[in-house]
């Protein structure tokens, strides 16, 4: 198998952009809490947490065709 380096790395973004891509699947969107944990319940072991932000992102297929689109792959 061949290492992947810069020049390796560049070879497969050149060929990437000559291809068509079909992505299918699931559109899911990612939900990340961002905080930090305070204590843990006496109860259950579940941590307190003190939100900071929060954030959503694509996931699934979405997130796959958001990467070619950076990649600079355009829609055909």
């Amino acid at each position: 198998m061949t290492q992947l380096n810069k020049q390796r790395a560049s070879e497969i973004l050149q060929a990437i952009r000559k291809r068509r891509v079909v992505v299918v699947g699931d559109v899911m969107l990612d939900e990340f809490v961002w905080g930090e944990v305070h204590a843990h319940l006496s109860e259950a072991p579940v941590p307190v947490v003190d939100i900071r932000r929060e954030s959503v992102h694509l996931g699934g297929a979405a997130n796959v065709l958001a990467n070619l689109v950076a990649l600079g792959r355009k829609r055909q």
